[in-house]
């Protein structure tokens, strides 16, 4: 969770943005975790609106250079800043914004300036577009939370206030398992738990490469977050495979004391004294619950620890995220001192930039 970027905004991540947006049409069957009801009413994403408005070609241009014109304003503004996205970082995200809009984002290639009473079906009126794109400029509202989702591995996921956006070098967690899998086969048949899900972006991702009986528990203290994270689940039609269970960390797992065979999370990390100079986009939006890890950024990270002796099976495989070097090595530290036989294959993985990311290890 490298929080000076957000992925499809950030200066530093040019990829084009993934156009994947399949969802599962065949749910896997196997025996569900029991859960009690959660009530799910996130805001729908803008792109699975219908397209129940419409504007003329006119309109709609008039709107697109306005929403240019404001975001060629900013130039290097915000980079200079606080590292935020520079005018042509915004230029894309309102293509992109565009591209969820409307219906046919191709029709405006195919008509030219003289056919300006051309109706165009959109997905939000024009005043909600035009409301959008100003508190993305002058709120610094990130991108995400304004079209209402993330594109993340191959996922297209629900995101919105009060849930932490999922970024790209978070995709590697999943890769982890995935190779831990490959190792050890029987873990794909266990229970596995995606601690602090946010979204359920991770939970998804492991989901999809266990095998028929695999099983994942999705947890976190937010109830905005479980809203959201179950939405998501449903949508991919993974209900039957993930349990989202709303509490504190281990609280929800209780019974599951040295059952469980994969234990992965992406905590609060960042430390308290930190948060104030986060890139606007993240520090005046997203959850503080999910960036404050305390005075040193370890709390959580020590508290996972913790658990993850107490709630692995001999053989279990745990994979957490953190905010650099400082933090992998300690933890490693931490288990090979106070667990002290408890862990071996102590490992720290770096992300996609080099940076010292993750630490995993096996129960012994």
């Amino acid at each position: 969770m490298n929080l000076a970027i957000l992925a499809r905004s950030s200066p530093l991540f040019t990829t084009s943005r993934i156009l994947h947006r399949s969802i599962a049409s065949k749910p896997f069957s196997c025996c569900s975790i029991s859960n009690s009801p959660i009530s799910i009413n996130p805001k729908t994403p803008l792109f699975l609106r219908p397209p129940t408005f419409s504007a003329t070609l006119s309109d709609l241009q008039k709107w697109q250079n306005w929403a240019k014109s404001i975001a060629s304003s900013v130039k290097s503004s915000f980079t200079d800043s606080d590292n935020g996205p520079n005018s042509n970082d915004l230029h894309r995200e309102l293509n992109w914004l565009i591209e969820d809009a409307l219906e046919n984002p191709q029709s405006l290639l195919t008509h030219n300036e003289f056919e300006i009473d051309y109706v165009l079906r959109l997905r939000a009126d024009l005043d909600e577009l035009y409301l959008l794109w100003k508190q993305r400029i002058e709120k610094r509202r990130p991108f995400q939370y304004v079209v209402g989702c993330e594109h993340w591995r191959d996922l297209v996921v629900s995101v919105e206030e009060g849930v932490l956006i999922p970024r790209p070098e978070t995709e590697l967690m999943v890769d982890l398992v995935d190779d831990v899998i490959k190792e050890n086969e029987d873990l794909k048949e266990g229970l596995w738990v995606d601690l602090g899900t946010g979204s359920g972006a991770i939970a998804i991702g492991i989901v999809r490469i266990l095998g028929d009986f695999g099983r994942v528990i999705a947890t976190d203290l937010s109830h905005v977050a479980v809203q959201v994270a179950s939405f998501n689940v449903n949508r991919y039609n993974l209900q039957d495979k993930i349990s989202v269970k709303q509490g504190s960390w281990f609280e929800p797992l209780s019974g599951f004391e040295g059952r469980v065979a994969g234990l992965v999370s992406n905590p609060p990390y960042i430390p308290s004294g930190h948060v104030s100079g986060l890139q606007a986009e993240v520090g005046r939006h997203e959850p503080i619950l999910a960036l404050d890890g305390g005075e040193d950024g370890m709390a959580d990270l020590l508290h996972l620890c913790n658990g993850a002796a107490l709630m692995l099976k001999s053989g279990g495989f745990f994979a957490f995220e953190t905010n650099g070097e400082d933090q992998c090595r300690f933890l490693v530290d931490h288990m090979e001192t106070i667990h002290n036989g408890s862990f071996h294959n102590l490992e720290i993985i770096p992300d996609f930039a080099g940076i010292q990311r993750f630490v995993t290890g096996i129960r012994s």
